[in-house]
């Protein structure tokens, strides 16, 4: 049992990984076929994700999105299969990755409160997965 325990954040952080790949697939797939993203918050998700802040060096956010919740989870899936693979290094490159994501989060949000001046739930949902990964990583694991 003490073992499963020890594994319990980055099962967490597994599960929000997924999760963000699947909202950032969502998004990306709207976009791809041009279909209207519908919004929980009866917001204009449209607005947002197809603004000029969607995408960074060219690249669409919600692609860079999926690469970051793909290595969050496969990285912690390896941590529970191969534990001594886990360095202090690689716990600092995790971290530096879930901070850079969390701080990039915020300022999205930001770009979406004063500047778009839309919401977009699913973009909300996003941020959140990457600030629950972040604490999760930031509280749970020695640095």
């Amino acid at each position: 049992m003490e073992i499963l325990n020890q594994f319990v954040p980055d099962i967490l952080i597994i599960i929000f990984g997924i999760a963000g790949f699947l909202v950032a697939r969502f998004i990306g797939k709207k976009k791809e076929k041009k279909k209207k993203l519908i919004c929980p918050m009866r917001a204009n998700c449209d607005t947002v994700v197809n603004s000029r802040y969607s995408k960074l060096f060219g690249i669409p956010l919600e692609r860079l999105g999926m690469a970051y919740y793909t290595i969050i989870a496969i990285t912690h899936g390896i941590h529970i299969a191969f534990p001594a693979l886990f360095s202090p290094e690689t716990i600092l490159a995790l971290l530096i990755l879930s901070t850079a994501a969390f701080l990039f989060s915020l300022y999205l949000i930001h770009i979406q409160m004063f500047i778009i001046r839309q919401w977009c739930s699913w973009c909300l949902l996003s941020a959140f997965f990457c600030l629950s990964i972040f604490c999760i990583t930031f509280f749970s694991f020695p640095f």
